[in-house]
């Protein structure tokens, strides 16, 4: 874990142990040299392309157009520095919320291995989530995306870009790339990851098409419905942890995501089936950013279409999976009274049960019990 309290024997410097226990420290000592690199004149332009943000235009402003508004970015190859740098501060950031917050957590609760790992996961991803929430409805609402609507696909490309949206994206590539380092420095087995790799190449995959393909304004759309019925789920499950018999949360959940997938779908056939297919100018042009192309159109439609199906399979399956243990969980056990028989292998049988099977009264026993709470 990030930020962890030095132990009475230091390992080696430079080793396995050494780089896990103090990662933390050693991403914040990187980032400070790009921090302190602006403060002198010879690195100040190169450190300014990690920390700000590049390709600003001025644009006179007009009484329709907010003065804040007539600044405004457009993408280039110069963001990979500027996601490099915000990748750290990510790291640091969930350093920060492991040691100070999760792990006091778990010291309290004591958490089995298997549940103290899905806790830390549900907790940095519903803080990821609620951040992201707040922060892309914000935009939403100063961009008047909610009162109209069209916006969505009116005017593209939307190669110009707000601060506040340049910036957002940017954070959104950055903290799902800190993911990877992250499989490294929380120790994650390696059966989990290859589900988490599959995790994280969708976000980076969609967030970056969005951005690149100049859909940013249906990517914030899309990404601030998917989070809110995630910070859902991971809220939830932070609740049934500390009481096993929580389950409205999910019930919610199940509902919202299958609205979530249905509304996903909605908002992407009206964005780009119906409202770029019917635009003037649908020439590829990489100069001016116009991908609305119908090879293009196909492309993002297949691919939404195809991860909305590939989670819904991911839910039906996980949802089938809970029936099958709340049904087996409250079957009412069968009991069946053992043969009585003299000798030792009588006593034998009846600590495993009947004909050598475990029973019930084995799952309840004082051991398993004491592991449940373990």
């Amino acid at each position: 874990m990030a930020i962890r309290k030095k132990s009475s024997k230091s390992p080696p410097v430079l080793s396995h142990e050494f780089v896990l226990q103090n990662h933390a420290d050693i991403v914040s000592c990187v980032a400070m040299v790009f921090l302190l690199g602006l403060m002198f004149e010879i690195t100040a332009k190169v450190s300014i392309v990690f920390v700000t943000l590049q390709y600003n235009v001025t644009l006179p402003a007009t009484e329709e157009q907010a003065t804040e508004s007539a600044f405004l970015y457009y993408y280039g190859i110069k963001d990979l520095a500027t996601v490099f740098f915000y990748m750290l501060v990510a790291i640091i950031i969930h350093a920060i919320i492991q040691e100070y917050v999760l792990d006091k957590i778990n010291r309290r609760m004591h958490f089995s291995k298997t549940k103290h790992s899905k806790f830390n996961e549900s907790g940095q991803l519903s803080a990821f989530y609620l951040f992201s929430c707040i922060w892309g409805t914000f935009i939403l609402v100063s961009e008047n995306y909610i009162s109209d609507p069209t916006i969505l696909w009116r005017a593209y490309p939307h190669n110009l870009m707000t601060f506040q949206m340049k910036f957002f994206y940017i954070s959104q590539l950055a903290y799902w790339f800190h993911a990877f380092p992250e499989l490294y420095f929380q120790k994650t087995k390696k059966e989990d990851i290859p589900r988490q790799l599959v995790y994280i190449g969708l976000y980076l995959f969609h967030i970056a098409g969005a951005y690149l393909l100049n859909l940013n304004h249906l990517g914030l759309v899309l990404l601030v419905l998917h989070y809110f019925v995630e910070f859902l789920f991971h809220i939830s499950r932070l609740f049934y942890f500390s009481d096993e018999k929580y389950q409205k949360g999910f019930s919610l959940w199940a509902v919202l995501f299958v609205l979530g997938r249905l509304l996903t779908l909605i908002l992407s056939v009206l964005t780009v089936g119906f409202g770029l297919a019917r635009a003037e100018n649908q020439k590829l042009d990489f100069s001016t950013g116009n991908f609305n192309v119908l090879a293009v159109r196909i492309a993002v439609l297949a691919s939404i279409c195809i991860t909305q199906a590939f989670m819904m399979w991911k839910f039906i399956n996980f949802q089938l999976r809970r029936w099958r243990e709340h049904s087996t969980f409250q079957a009412p056990a069968v009991k069946k009274k053992p043969p009585v028989t003299k000798g030792r292998s009588s006593r034998k049988g009846t600590e495993n049960g009947v004909n050598g099977t475990v029973t019930s009264n084995g799952a309840d026993s004082p051991r398993n019990r004491k592991e449940k709470s373990s």
